[in-house]
C-alpha cells in the first residue's frame, strides 16, 4: 500500500473546524480535538433550532390572535373557524401583525367571522 502525505489535507480540515470554532471558549476553540466536538454539537443545535424556531414563532402568533379576539367578544378557535367559513385566507402572521398594528382592521375581519357562523 503507498503511504499517503496529509500534511495539506489534514490543515485545510483542521483550519476549516477551527474557523467554525471561532468566539468558543478556552481549549474548545484553540485544540482541534475540542473543536470538533463543539463545532458537531453547535451544528447539531443549530440544526434543532431552525426547527424550534418556527414553532416559537406560530405559538406567538397564536397567542396574539387570541388576545385581540378576546377583546372583540370572540375566542381563537372559533374565530379561525368562522375564518375557514367564510372563505379568508389569511395567515396567522399576518392576524398577528394585524391584532397588534390595526386593531380597527382587525374588528372587521373578527365581524366577518362572526358573520359566517351565524
Amino acid at each position: 500500500m503507498p503511504r499517503v502525505k496529509t500534511g495539506v489535507v489534514r490543515r485545510r480540515r483542521h483550519k476549516k473546524i477551527l474557523k467554525l470554532a471561532k468566539g468558543f471558549y478556552s481549549g474548545r476553540r484553540k485544540h482541534f480535538r475540542k473543536a470538533k466536538e463543539q463545532v458537531e454539537r453547535s451544528l447539531v443545535y443549530a440544526y434543532r433550532d431552525r426547527k424550534q424556531k418556527k414553532r416559537e414563532f406560530r405559538k406567538l402568533w397564536i397567542i396574539r390572535i387570541n388576545a385581540a379576539c378576546r377583546l372583540n367578544d370572540m375566542n381563537y378557535s372559533t374565530f379561525m373557524h368562522g375564518l375557514k367559513k367564510a372563505g379568508i385566507e389569511l395567515d396567522r402572521k399576518i392576524l398577528a401583525d394585524m391584532a397588534m398594528n390595526n386593531p380597527a382592521g382587525f374588528a372587521k375581519i373578527v365581524e366577518q367571522s362572526k358573520a359566517a357562523l351565524a
